[in-house]
């Protein structure tokens, strides 16, 4: 099972989504941005270089939130491991993705996401209000 961690990057404006990108796998669907934790690699510094890879942009990483497994299809297995996070600094720009958009939170449920991260999407969504 491949260990991939994802940021639940938020601000004044909403909530950042990425749209997958024709090259990826599931193009098209939503996500919260993020990657692989490689080897000998802790979670938390997966998250940070992979927001600097595909969005140059820094975050700060304000809490771990529960992780969901899931498996696809085609048999691929991951365990999502999201943070929530804030903007530190940076020209945020898509790198990777299609689109990047702010969504407000109780909008969420309306983009098309990826399967693997609707666990996370609903988890967040039942915690938002207490806020």
């Amino acid at each position: 099972m491949i260990r991939v961690t994802c940021a639940i990057i938020e601000s004044d404006q909403g909530v950042l989504c990425a749209r997958r990108s024709a090259a990826m796998s599931h193009p098209g669907k939503w996500e919260f941005p993020g990657g692989k934790v490689e080897d000998g690699e802790a979670e938390e510094a997966c998250l940070i270089r992979e927001i600097q890879e595909e969005l140059s942009v820094q975050v700060e990483i304000l809490e771990r939130r529960p992780s969901s497994a899931h498996t696809y299809e085609t048999g691929f297995s991951l365990v999502l491991i999201p943070f929530r996070c804030r903007l530190l600094a940076g020209d945020m720009k898509a790198v990777q993705h299609a689109e990047i958009r702010w969504v407000q939170p109780l909008d969420l449920p309306a983009l098309d996401w990826a399967a693997a991260d609707i666990p996370i999407v609903n988890a967040y969504l039942e915690t938002y209000p207490a806020r």
